[in-house]
């Protein structure tokens, strides 16, 4: 088991290595809209995260309803 994860982790740094260079994110950073592009990703991160915390409390309602009329 500890092998394995060993082996993962050093193709993954491997494999981290061989992209050293991604001309598109240059060219973006370049032009200053990669700040739009994280700002985009957070702010939809953001939504999932403040959606997951409105579901969990709705589902613990239910949850709490249905055991309050089971007892």
């Amino acid at each position: 088991m500890k092998y394995s994860l060993a082996i993962i982790l050093l193709l993954a740094a491997r494999l981290a290595q061989a992209q050293n260079e991604v001309e598109m994110a240059d060219a973006m950073r370049a032009n200053g809209k990669i700040y739009v592009i994280v700002g985009i990703v957070v702010i939809i991160l953001a939504g999932m995260v403040a959606y997951l915390l409105l579901l969990d409390r709705k589902i613990s309602k239910l949850e709490k309803e249905t055991e309050d009329k089971t007892n």
